[in-house]
């Protein structure tokens, strides 16, 4: 039974559809509706009330729901009304409800459809609605009145008992099938002994945590299990060889194997936060010794269903556990990485795609995974306000020795780096009265049986079952719970978090008793007080629902006020849902007395009968690769093209590098800005050189014939990218995750002998540990009388801490009288099997790659140090996919250069050993060869050259001869591809026809000497003006612009919309006020546009801004994110009307570049002495379009800086435009340059050593310094 009792407003909206997604979308929807002639599709909104609203209400309502274009489409036609699925509330809802509730207007819920008109004859509704909604997250209604039982509230299914006392095994095994639980046989068992024993039948509630708590997916059956493999009976667990890494190379490691995420030593760390937690205060500087979080995980099987909300709450739940280490800590900077099947890109047929294989209707196509699920990983991110430095992307499927290989169902691995303080690594074990506490969003109707889900093949689960376990993410709200959980860690010892848990797999069900038993306790739990945003949820979907952002707490009982008081200012939600016991009984009290749950907590968390694999090995082969039969050109470019070689451009631009103002070194390389960094390099501090490298490796496709060949070769890929920066292996830890389909033959044998071989040979040979490490199991897919198996498959992270970041080596050449030499840790082998020459041949290959001898990778790790020491090593970059020709190319497209190559064979020249190419001084090539002397085989194989061609001798002979742009191009095919499929492919276009021409790169030309401190003067006064620093929920970048203006002379204090609100600061107090970047409320209604209609809708703060922005005394910059809001706000700055609005990019998407910037002539204050000047900027934003359509002048406005392309014009072409906005606009002050607004980031790029490219000196300030300094002058 649903009803709904709620009144409802409807809000027609803008438009929803640009004029390229229209004509995308119209082409698909003829493809099953010939005749529709049109499609046009706008915005309509539901604001559900508990009361008719009066028409003041509504008229606010309507101009706080005016945003983006207006709609000036058809509004004849047929309609399909999409909103989000029945039963769920999207992301938009909770962030437009927030909005309305702080412009002060009291109503339930505010919600968001997308009415689209056809045009033209349409015979098939359901076809038509099919293309025009994604049925895992939507539903499509024919018109308003049905769209309204949006809002229909579900009388919740009652708590049903399973009669074990009366049908025994039977009961269970039939709640098992209904629910999807994925018991088996042996867990059934035991449940039926353990509540025979209890005399009392099972709750669904209790069976649905059960299976959770002990799913595959959470208690890591497999590799806990007893192991015969060919008979033989095994002594240790899969687990037990991972754990022996720490016990012979453990030194350095805090934390392993205990919490939601690894820990390893660190050092001393310049901490920068406000000196008070529970209100404004100045931010300072506070010394603090801090150590790594690592952490991977990954989250296939919903990325499988729904790529966006898959990789987003993948990203998310990792983010998650890093956040919930031990009492507390900071994520700080993640990696990202898919493997998936043949693409069959529209409009290619590559040799290696050789048959459509084909696959379940309810799983995503692998080119629908790669739009649709980068955006999603990169979303979260972006928004959360962690940047993406690093990753993977390989594409693989091929039948190899009789068995169908692939990824149908997909690796999607989120990971990620951290920090916390040392005096928080351990949980501290609560006593009985211990709150119990969930901090974050409310429970909904999503991600059920996501655990036991994830555990099975894809394809397999009912398609209904599988749409159930998938979540939805918000990472603003996420956002917000990471604040109050930074301000409770900062307390230090007084910090009021005893331990914490993240909310993922199995909901609340599983997070509190893991919670509890860590402290050896029992809890009681109210099923009331656990916050829901949905009505009629069933007791097992309000315990075991996986809705995202929330964490579990086991808060001090007498830091209840305290906390509350955090929470509020940062307007996160949080409850009191239990209390620790000593009883260790686990209760969870409903409305009666027939609680839900009441069972001892060893029964829920015991141990089931432990799991024996008895296993056999099956020996795989392949015939080798016939090089002679191949066409060298042909295949040289098709390796370039082939999507595990190209690049991965598309997969970086959309996520932001630079959020936090703590990256050295992104996947960017060079004043060119292309994508083929081998490491990622993070920073400690705003003061220091010491920081952080992480880095991945993985080589798949070898294991389909030799698993443990694949695993040596992983962890030598993620060991050869991460010596680009300055090492020592014995600080190197790993993170491994393991992916198998296990159950088939050979498989986990195959995943046996690859742990053995990296746990118990390899890492104790290089001296190195893996702390951390996740499995997924079950990576088959099956439908009717197929199926895809992936091989065995170990995704390597290899994190270590830096002492100087500034060692770090890049591919990109520097040209000159200089020598490339190539490093063959296989000594010669040049084995092909399973390397991207034989795919594209569309053959296995034979024999693949192995190390051989572990000597030799500790050799190249001691030869690049030695060679970084003095001098020698002008670039770097390892040896994988492609070979030397990869690696060659790759550098020569960075460096903008030709390069001359010369190899002994074809084999040589494209096998895929571990290695690498180093450019050094070509006088200095003896002691080059010196140093790297023990690492197998190093050669001089060629030189750069200037005329942009790349040239191949084999065996003395002209083997390949081809330009430079050329080349280019055809590596940056799939990403143009991809791109012109997602994004405004008039953009995309734009930037693949610039890829490898000859075109100027970034220059760093300031118009004055940036070591010049102009503020330096004011530093030793005194007087350290008050600057505000103001935030919103989902401010991610108020950090580092507090640093900025503090190191500029100012007292820069923390403030949030909140302590304005509640009058716990007064803006007459401050002489400076500074709108921070991020995504304010999610970028919802529009970017700052939330924000700043939380200002324009009370009447205090109104009167309290523009009070501020008249007093002749005061200045103001906007941000990014501040920039948006305070155009949103000119009306109440002096001067400021002819602004324009900030909307949506021409290209549709999230921009994250270095741009190149020129300051103008103008009277901002900030910019003042800096005209002429033309510098590198970082850039992150999705509506950054300077829309002078929607408001303001573009004749009168004042500009101050624009995009420029190499040669100083005014950039109007893409990326160099990286928005679209009129002749580069990118910053606009006031007539008395006290305002301004601007769509980069300078806060991030204060120091060189911040930037992605720069060639100044790497330990000072950047130019860009000179513009808060300049604000400090102004002052005085």
């Amino acid at each position: 039974m649903a009803s709904s009792h709620f009144v409802l407003t409807h809000v027609p909206g803008g438009s929803a559809l640009s004029g390229f997604r229209a004509r995308a979308l119209l082409t698909r929807l003829q493809q099953v509706q010939p005749n529709v002639t049109g499609v046009d599709a706008r915005y309509v909104h539901w604001v559900a009330s508990t009361r008719e609203l009066d028409d003041l209400t509504r008229d606010s309502l309507t101009r706080i729901l005016t945003y983006g274009d207006a709609y000036e489409g058809p509004t004849e036609g047929t309609l399909v009304v999409v909103t989000p699925r029945l039963g769920t509330i999207s992301p938009w809802a909770s962030k437009a409800t927030d909005i309305v509730h702080n412009c002060g207007i009291e109503v339930h819920r505010v919600e968001r459809a997308t009415e689209f008109v056809l045009t033209g004859e349409v015979d098939d509704w359901d076809a038509a609605a099919a293309v025009l909604h994604d049925r895992m997250t939507e539903t499509a209604f024919a018109d308003h009145d049905a769209a309204a039982h949006l809002f229909d509230e579900r009388d919740p299914e009652p708590m049903e008992r399973i009669d074990v006392l009366g049908r025994g095994r039977g009961a269970i095994e039939e709640a098992d099938a209904r629910f999807g639980l994925a018991l088996s046989g042996d867990e059934i068992d035991y449940l039926v002994e353990a509540f025979t024993g209890l005399s009392r039948n099972p709750s669904d509630v209790e069976l649905m945590m059960f299976a959770q708590a002990n799913s595959e997916h959470c208690r890591h059956k497999i590799f806990n299990a007893d192991f015969v493999v060919d008979g033989e009976v095994q002594t240790q667990s899969l687990f037990g060889m991972i754990r022996y890494t720490e016990a012979v190379a453990g030194e350095g490691t805090v934390v392993a194997y205990k919490d939601n995420a690894s820990v390893m030593a660190g050092g001393p760390v310049t901490r920068w936060m406000p000196a008070e937690q529970t209100g404004p205060s100045p931010y300072g500087e506070h010394p603090d010794e801090v150590h790594v979080l690592m952490k991977v995980e990954t989250h296939n099987h919903p990325t499988a269903i729904s790529p966006f909300p898959g990789a987003a709450t993948g990203a998310g739940g990792e983010i998650r556990d890093e956040g919930a280490t031990g009492r507390g800590s900071a994520p700080k900077a993640g990696l990202t990485g898919f493997m998936v099947s043949n693409l069959n890109l529209p409009g290619t047929q590559e040799n290696w795609e050789d048959e459509d294989y084909g696959a379940p209707e309810h799983i995503a196509s692998p080119l629908d995974i790669m739009i649709e699920g980068p955006i999603g990983a990169a979303a979260f991110n972006n928004e959360f306000g962690r940047p993406g430095l690093g990753g993977f992307f390989r594409v693989y499927e091929q039948t190899v020795d009789g068995v169908r290989r692939g990824y149908h169902k997909p690796i999607m691995s989120a990971g990620g780096l951290g920090a916390i303080s040392a005096n928080q690594t351990e949980k501290i074990i609560f006593p009985a009265g211990t709150l119990l506490v969930q901090l974050g969003g409310p429970g909904m109707r999503i991600g059920m049986g996501g655990g036991a889900a994830s555990s099975m093949a894809s394809g397999t689960n009912a398609a209904e079952l599988d749409f159930d376990s998938v979540q939805r993410g918000n990472p603003e709200i996420e956002r917000r719970a990471q604040e109050v959980i930074n301000h409770c860690w900062a307390m230090g010892e007084q910090n009021p978090v005893l331990a914490i848990h993240d909310v993922g797999a199995g909901g609340l069900s599983n997070a509190f008793p893991e919670l509890v038993d860590g402290a050896a306790l029992g809890a009681r739990f109210d099923l009331s007080a656990v916050p829901l945003e949905e009505s009629g949820l069933a007791p097992k979907e309000i315990w075991c629902n996986e809705s995202q952002e929330r964490y579990v707490i086991a808060l001090q009982e007498d830091s209840l006020d305290q906390f509350a008081a955090l929470c509020e200012r940062e307007r996160c939600p949080f409850a009191v849902v239990g209390v620790a016991k000593d009883d260790a009984q686990l209760v969870l009290a409903g409305e009666s007395d027939d609680h839900p749950i009441d069972m001892p907590m060893e029964v829920l968390l015991g141990k089931p009968p432990r799991m024996t694999r008895d296993v056999r090995r099956v020996e795989r082969s392949t015939a080798p690769l016939d090089v002679s039969r191949i066409d060298l050109r042909e295949s040289a470019y098709a390796v370039l093209r082939h999507p595990s070689v190209a690049s991965k451009r598309f997969l970086i631009t959309i996520g932001d590098r630079t959020v936090g103002g703590l990256t050295h070194r992104d996947q960017m390389v060079g004043p060119w800005q292309v994508p083929v960094a081998d490491v990622a390099v993070t920073l400690s501090d705003f003061v220091g050189l010491a920081g952080q490298a992480m880095s991945s490796g993985e080589r798949s496709p070898l294991a389909a014939v030799d698993g443990p060949a694949s695993g040596r070769m992983a962890v030598g890929e993620a060991i050869t990218n991460l010596v680009a920066a300055p090492i020592t292996l014995s600080g190197v830890k790993l993170s491994c995750n393991w992916m198998a389909a296990c159950g088939e033959d050979g498989e986990d044998a195959a995943l046996f002998d690859t742990v053995h071989a990296v746990a118990m040979e390899l890492c104790p040979a290089l001296g190195v540990s893996v702390p951390v490490g996740k499995d997924s199991l079950s990576m088959r897919t099956k439908w009717d009388d197929k199926q895809v198996t992936s091989p065995v498959t170990l995704v390597v992270s290899a994190f270590a801490s830096l002492s100087d970041v500034t060692g770090t080596l890049t591919p990109q050449l520097r040209g000159g009288d200089t020598t490339l030499l190539a490093v063959d840790l296989g000594a010669g082998r040049n084995r092909l099997g399973g390397s991207i020459l034989a795919q594209v041949n569309a053959e296995f290959g034979g024999e693949v790659p192995d190390l051989d001898d572990p000597a030799r990778l500790v050799a190249l790790v001691d030869g690049v140090n030695a060679l970084r020491a003095s001098g020698i090593a002008l670039s770097y970059h390892d040896r994988s996919d492609g070979g030397l020709w990869t690696t060659a190319t790759e550098m020569a497209f960075a460096g903008n250069t030709g390069v001359d190559l010369e190899v002994a064979s074809i084999q040589a020249l494209f096998t895929e050993e571990l290695g690498a190419i180093v450019e050094v001084p070509s006088a200095q090539v003896d002691e080059a060869l010196a140093a790297l002397a023990g690492c197998g085989e190093v050669t001089v194989i060629g030189k750069p050259n200037s005329d942009k061609r790349i040239r191949v001798k084999i065996a003395g002979r002209s083997a390949v001869d081809e330009p430079l742009s050329d080349l280019a191009q055809a590596w940056d095919e799939v990403s143009w591809r991809i791109a012109s499929l997602r994004d405004n492919p008039e953009c995309a276009d734009s930037e693949h026809s610039a890829v490898g021409t000859d075109v100027p790169g970034l220059v760093v030309a300031p118009s004055f000497d940036p070591a010049d401190d102009v503020a330096g003067p004011y530093l030793n006064l005194g007087a350290r003006p008050k600057v505000a620093i103001l935030r919103e929920q989902g401010v991610n970048s108020h950090v580092e612009t507090a640093f900025a203006f503090d190191r500029a002379g100012f007292e820069a204090y923390d403030v949030h919309m909140t302590d304005l609100q509640a009058g716990r600061f007064d803006l007459a107090d401050a002489v400076g006020l500074v709108a921070c970047g991020g995504f304010s409320y999610g970028d919802t209604l529009g970017a700052g546009e939330g924000w700043a209609r939380s200002v324009l809708f009370n009447p205090a703060l109104t009167e309290a801004f523009s009070t501020f922005f008249h007093r002749e005394d005061t200045f103001g910059l906007g941000i990014c994110n501040g920039c948006q809001m305070f155009a949103a706000l000119a009306d109440l700055i002096p001067g400021a009307q002819a602004w324009p609005r900030f909307t949506r990019n021409r290209s549709e998407q999230y921009e994250a570049r270095l741009s190149q910037v020129e300051v103008l002539d103008s009277p901002s204050i900030f910019f003042a002495g800096m005209a002429g000047s033309r510098l590198p900027i970082a850039v992150a934003h999705g509506e950054g379009f300077a829309n002078f359509d929607l408001r303001g002048d573009e004749s009168r406005v004042h500009r101050a800086a624009r995009y420029v392309d190499g040669n100083g014009q005014p950039a109007s072409a893409y990326p160099l435009n990286p928005n679209g906005s009129p002749d580069g606009l990118t910053a606009v002050t006031t007539p008395d340059g006290r305002f301004t607004a601007m769509m980069p980031h300078p806060e991030r790029v204060q120091r060189n050593v911040q930037l992605s490219w720069t060639d100044g000196p790497i330990g000072q300030a950047s130019p860009w310094s000179r513009m808060f300094r300049n604000a400090r002058v102004w002052v005085d």
